[in-house]
């Protein structure tokens, strides 16, 4: 009996530590078009140029991930879209910011470029970035 408790008390304790994560909103997937769309409509964009296959780029997910689950002000004001490196490397878009390659975050208001990451996976440097773009969105 006090076996199934514990079970339980550890099911519900697991259950509410994945939660948080869970409610994050998955970022828009990008086609060409959808950052000028949401620049134009006011909005404050960060867009993640990523690769399936890069370490660097899953580390980077699960920074910004943690970052958005303990500042929900983060998902509320700011529009996060995901670019698939290796469909849209020579998009535009990409070639209009001068994106050197994948692992790349880049934080954008207006016509303006607040901040960049190229490769970077400390949390703090993607703190300074979200806060960046976070105080442009509200301003």
């Amino acid at each position: 009996m006090e076996r199934r408790k514990f079970l339980s008390l550890a099911g519900a304790a697991t259950a509410v530590t994945v939660l948080p994560r869970a409610a994050l909103a998955a970022p828009l997937t990008y086609y060409p078009g959808l950052v000028d769309e949401r620049l134009a409509a006011g909005e404050t964009v960060i867009v993640d140029f990523y690769a399936s296959w890069c370490s660097t780029c899953r580390a980077q997910s699960r920074v910004m991930d943690g970052l958005k689950a303990s500042n929900p002000d983060y998902e509320a004001n700011l529009t996060f879209v995901q670019l698939d490196w290796d469909v849209y490397s020579d998009d535009p878009l990409s070639v209009m910011l001068g994106i050197p390659r994948r692992s790349t975050v880049v934080a954008l208001k207006g016509e303006a470029e607040i901040a960049r990451i190229v490769a970077g996976t400390r949390e703090a440097e993607f703190k300074d970035l979200f806060d960046a773009a976070l105080a442009a969105a509200v301003a």
